[in-house]
């Protein structure tokens, strides 16, 4: 059963990504799932909802996982998403938790890439 969770973590983010918003939902997410982002509110219809409106937006979105990983029932992916060719991207980090193979809880956290940043190492 080894990564089993970091498999279903990334299968949920992809479909995401793609449009498959109720889909995944409906394949990955507890019913009483709850999400820890202070711009929604934290209930499971909340983040669906929030996604729906998200890919309306940004339809051609794209998702690259640059690490991956998995610790018990824990998963944390650390990403770059990108909007559309004019934006820079988003290095973003979501952390999941799993009970009985579902989705029970989400924590999600991006900084905007900037051209000029001091920092040579990147965010990746």
């Amino acid at each position: 059963m080894a990564n089993i969770y970091k498999k279903s973590a990334l299968q949920f983010l992809q479909m995401v990504v793609a449009g498959q918003i109720q889909e995944a939902y409906d394949k990955f997410v507890a019913t009483d799932f709850i999400h820890h982002n202070q711009y929604n509110k934290g209930g499971r219809q909340d983040l669906l909802i929030a996604m729906q409106s998200n890919h309306l937006v940004n339809p051609h979105k794209q998702f690259v996982i640059k690490h991956a990983y998995e610790d018990g029932a824990t998963v944390i992916m650390h990403s770059l998403i990108k909007l559309d060719d004019q934006h820079d991207g988003v290095a973003a980090i979501h952390i999941f938790r799993f009970k009985d193979e579902k989705i029970v809880e989400l924590w999600d956290l991006g900084q905007p890439l900037i051209k000029d940043s001091p920092n040579k190492n990147g965010m990746f």
